[in-house]
Order: structure tokens, then sequence, then C-alpha cells
């Protein structure tokens, strides 16, 4: 039998299709690009003012970010002050002490005894002088308990907080949620101020790029009109404008980008030495991978977005009738 050659293999034609497509997008994206670098002036002048505009929100955010891992650390060593009965000695308050830091759901215990208990209070009150005229003490010895950190929801910790007050020599148990309450508020009232924030600067950016498009489309008016006049559709008209557009908002997330990095670098040394001050340590953390993507899709979202109005507003007066 006879071998049949083997035909060469042709591309799917909607594969030779997305193939041209990509071709073509790349080349005029690049065409647009090599047409910002030839005026870098005024292009760094645009991407600049978008550089600040999307560096604002984003700093904010990384702000918000640190203010609640801080929050998440002073949640992670709030204790419970158990009150020990008034009868209750220190030996036996030490005992006790030795009992609940052996349960599973305990961090740490910490005895403050009746006299170190008056001895904070003699400093930090100022009444040192009225402490003196006491017979005996009247405060009771504490212990100061670090809940385990599986010990998060408020059920555990007021489940926590009755069995601790139901031991024998217990008198009461206080753990102070108020302050948290109000920490988490203001977090949320700040999360709600930079959505605001980042709202009003993301309509400038789309000012900015409409106007630069703008300004654009008046330089090239005779461009614009001749394409028209030998056939060329919307879309191709279109396509450098929109392109620029994008360059603009891609260019000024990684300005933006920059810019939040160089804080956090800049102010990683101040917040350092203000957490060895309180004994602490804390790192300022930047954007992360997910949220620098996030600012970089966003500005070139929204350079696209301004481009396509100030397109879709200003070329048909452009265009010859």
């Amino acid at each position: 039998m006879r071998r049949q050659r083997r035909r060469p293999s042709r591309p799917i034609p909607v594969v030779a299709a997305l193939q041209d497509w990509l071709a073509r997008e790349g080349r005029a994206a690049l065409e647009t690009l090599d047409r910002l670098i030839d005026s870098p002036l005024g292009t760094l002048m645009t991407v600049g003012a978008i550089a600040i505009a999307l560096a604002l929100p984003a700093t904010l955010f990384v702000a918000l970010q640190n203010i609640e891992r801080l929050g998440g650390s002073w949640d992670q060593s709030a204790a419970v002050s158990l009150f020990l009965a008034e009868d209750v000695t220190d030996e036996e308050a030490a005992e006790m002490a030795s009992l609940i830091g052996a349960r599973a759901d305990i961090a740490q215990v910490e005895l403050i005894s009746k006299e170190a208990g008056l001895a904070e209070f003699r400093e930090y009150s100022g009444l040192g002088a009225a402490l003196d005229h006491l017979s005996e003490n009247p405060l009771p010895a504490v212990l100061s308990i670090h809940p385990a950190p599986e010990i998060r929801t408020r059920a555990q910790t007021q489940a926590l907080l009755a069995a601790l007050e139901a031991l024998p020599g217990a008198d009461f148990a206080r753990l102070d949620t108020q302050w948290a309450q109000r920490f988490h508020a203001i977090v949320a009232l700040l999360r709600t101020v930079s959505l605001l924030i980042g709202c009003v600067l993301g309509l400038t950016v789309l000012l900015v790029v409409g106007n630069t498009i703008r300004l654009e489309i008046e330089n090239r008016r005779g461009e614009v009109q001749i394409m028209d006049l030998v056939g060329a559709t919307r879309g191709f008209i279109r396509r450098p404008f929109l392109y620029s557009g994008a360059w603009y908002g891609l260019l000024g997330g990684i300005g933006a980008w920059l810019m939040v990095g160089a804080a956090v670098l800049w102010l990683q040394e101040p917040v350092g030495h203000l957490a060895d001050l309180y004994h602490t340590q804390f790192d300022l953390s930047g954007l992360d991978l997910r949220a620098s993507a996030a600012l970089l899709a966003a500005g070139v979202l929204m350079g696209t977005l301004g481009s396509w109005i100030a397109v879709g507003r200003h070329l048909s007066h452009v265009e010859p009738d």
C-alpha cells in the first residue's frame, strides 16, 4: 500500500486568530509606550500625579493592617485579673497559681501578692502618705492570668471567667474588654474613612487621565481625521488612547508601590525604637503580593476607564463630519 503523505499541521483558525490579535495588540501597546517615552516630562508629571493619588489610600491600607496586627498582639496579651478572698494567704495564692497554670486553657499565671499590690498602688496612686496611716493591708492577692491563644471568642472567655470564679478562695474575676471594643470601633471608623478617601482619590485619577487623554486627542487631531478619512474603524482609532490610559495607570501604580515601600522603610527605625522603649518588638509590614497586585490592577483599571470616558466624549468632536 502506498503511504499517505502527512500534511503539514495548520494552526486551528481560532488559535491563529487569537495569535494574530495578540500580536496586533502587543504592537499597539509597545508603540503607545514609545510615544509616552518620547515626551518624558509630560508623562512623568501625569504618572507622578496618579502615583500620589494611589499612594495615599495604599498607605492608609498599610497603616490599618499594622494597627490591626498591633491590636491582635494586645488581644493575645490581655490578662484576666482573679481577685482572691481576703483570708487567702500568699502561700495559698501561690498554690492556686500553680494549679491554674497547669490548665490547658491557661498560658501563663503571675501572682501579685498583697505587699506587691500595695507597693504598686503606692507608686502609681500618689497616696503614699495616706497609706502610711493604714493599720493593715486592705488589698487582696491577685492572680494575673493569660488565657491560651485558643481562647478567642466571647463565649470561651466568659466560660473561663466563670470557671475561675468558681475556684475555692476566689472572690471575682475581671477582664477589661471595653478598651478592645473602643479600639476595634476606631479601626472600623478609620477603615470607612480610608474607603471614602480612596473613592475620592480614584475619581482624581480618572480626572487626571481623562484630561491628559483629552489633550492628547487635541494634539493628534490631524492624525485622527486622516485615519477616519481612510476608513479606519472606531476601535482602531480608540486603541492607542486606551493603551495610553492603561500605561499611565500601570506606571502610576508602580510609582505608588515604590512610595509606600519607601515610607515603610523610612518609618521602620523610629517604630522599632518606640517598641524598644516599651520592651517589645514590632516590625512594620508593607504591601504583600496580593495587595501589590490589587494596587497595580486598580491603577490599570482606572487609567483605562478614564481614557475610555475621555475618548468617548472628545473623539467625536475631532473626527470630520
